[in-house]
Order: C-alpha cells, then structure tokens, then sequence
C-alpha cells in the first residue's frame, strides 16, 4: 500500500507536471502527434490539477464535447469508462447547444466557438469547467483556452470564471498557464 502510495505522489507531483511543461513547450510543428491527440491528452490532465465540489454527485466524470468529432473520439477510446476515484469517465458528444447537459468538462471545439456566450449561460449555474480553442475566448469566459504562441502550444487559465465555478485549481497547474 506504501508503494502504491509513493507511486500515486511521485507521478502526480513530479511525472505529470513534467510531462504537462514538455508538451506545451514543443513547438507545435515538432510535435508528433495531431493536435485532437494533444487536447485530448491535456483535457485529461487537467482533471487531476482541478478539484470539483463534493455535490457533483452521481457515478459518472462527464466530459462534454461540442464542435470536434476527433477530440470526441479520441478522449472516448483513451478515457471513457476508465475510473477516477469512484467515478467512471464518461464522454459525451453534443451536436448542438440544445443537447448540452450535466457534464464537469465541456470542449468547445473552434467550430462552436460563435455560440461561445449562449454555450457559457447554459453552463454558468454549474460546476462546469469550460474548456476552448480560440484567441479571445478566455477573456470572454472559458475556464481554460489553448492557444499557440510563437509556434508553442500553451493554454490560458481564466481565475474568474473557475471561481464563479465553484472550482478549485492547483498551484502546480496555475504556474504552467497564461493567468488571465
């Protein structure tokens, strides 16, 4: 059990904060693989960085996708039915702003981004995080927004609007984004 222990703080304090600074410090041409991959990977990893009000009940991690089918079903085949502590990740493909529902993630993909304001109204009564991929989009609200900067993919973190989400995110992943 100590081993375990050991393994579970050495990977989250020293392996995945590492892992998190390489990937965004790669240029964006250097980097292998397609962006969907890297979103989807960074999506994932922001979950352990980000803690949720204990009343988000049910036995399911929601993450929500609108806009890009390849983000979609990339982090459905890496993370979906996987657990995290006693809830199994589920991941949800929304097609339109109507069938948005109950999730703690929600990608809004560049495509969507033009229904931005409504997307973050229906959400802004939960503890939703919003996660975007377009310049502007985290002055105007996203929790989290990708950007590349000088051929570097880098996010932006938006303190504002995770507090009026009733999250809570680490010192870890705070030092590793743009603070707007």
């Amino acid at each position: 059990m100590k081993q375990t222990n050991f393994m579970m703080k050495f990977t989250t304090k020293v392996l995945l904060p590492i892992f998190l600074a390489v990937i965004i410090a790669l240029p964006t041409q250097a980097q292998d693989r397609p962006v969907h991959e890297i979103h989807s990977m960074m999506i994932f990893n922001f979950i352990k960085y980000i803690q949720w009000p204990e009343a988000n009940g049910g036995d399911a991690f929601v993450i929500g996708v609108i806009g890009d089918d390849e983000v979609y079903t990339t982090l459905n085949t890496w993370y979906g039915g996987k657990l995290r502590g006693n809830k199994k990740f589920t991941v949800k493909k929304f097609n339109s702003l109507a069938e948005i529902s109950n999730c703690e993630i929600l990608y809004v993909a560049r495509g969507s981004s033009k229904e931005f304001d409504a997307i973050k109204a229906k959400v802004a009564s939960s503890s939703t995080l919003l996660i975007t991929d377009k310049a502007g989009l985290g002055e105007k609200g996203s929790g989290i927004n990708f950007r590349t900067i000088n051929d570097k993919l880098a996010f932006e973190l938006n303190q504002k609007a995770i507090e009026a989400s009733k999250l809570k995110v680490s010192g870890q992943l705070s030092s590793m984004a743009i603070l707007i």
